[in-house]
């Protein structure tokens, strides 16, 4: 897909419910399935709601960007300034697209996003451990474990409902270079 006809700019209150439509289709249940990002094996329940999506779109120290083709939402990430870096997040990427390079599109320009308007140092971000076929993209990408991990969310249905007990976040870390 030609990169091209790909416009970015960041989400307004408007977009929330095609954005939580589009994480929810990125992360859970069986249109997750058409792509590669899926968490379906690993959680069931939500990914997001229409409320923590606008949480995001509305924190003053981060943005949500949005990627468009012909006026069609079809990739968003979360960005949030923290001090001398930025953390990463809420990335997803239609799963009907997925695997055609449209992701190493959209996270190079959340780095330069990041690096560009905040300064930012270094992206970091979470993943869940297990999730070991999406680290290694990420690790592809330049970013690298770090072996901090944080325990999932357990009992908070917001994050989704775990099929195993053992999931936890693994932080990864990436320079930004100037």
């Amino acid at each position: 897909m030609p990169t091209s006809q790909l416009t970015f700019r960041s989400a307004t209150g408007t977009d929330v419910p095609g954005l939580v439509a589009l994480i929810e289709s990125a992360y859970r249940g069986d249109t997750s399935r058409g792509g590669w990002t899926t968490e379906a094996d690993l959680l069931e329940g939500q990914r997001t709601d229409p409320d923590g999506v606008a949480a995001v779109v509305a924190n003053e120290s981060g943005r949500l960007l949005i990627a468009e083709r012909d006026g069609e939402l079809i990739a968003c990430c979360q960005l949030e300034h923290r001090g001398d870096h930025a953390y990463f997040g809420m990335f997803a990427v239609r799963p009907t697209l997925q695997g055609g390079g449209l992701g190493k599109v959209i996270i190079a320009e959340a780095e330069r996003t990041a690096r560009d308007a905040w300064g930012a140092t270094e992206m970091r971000m979470t993943v869940i451990r297990q999730r070991e076929e999406l680290i290694a993209w990420y690790e592809r990408r330049g970013y690298r474990r770090t072996g901090e991990l944080t325990p999932f969310p357990y009992g908070d249905e917001r994050f989704g409902i775990p099929q195993r007990d053992d999931l936890e976040f693994e932080l990864l870390v990436k320079p930004l270079g100037g």
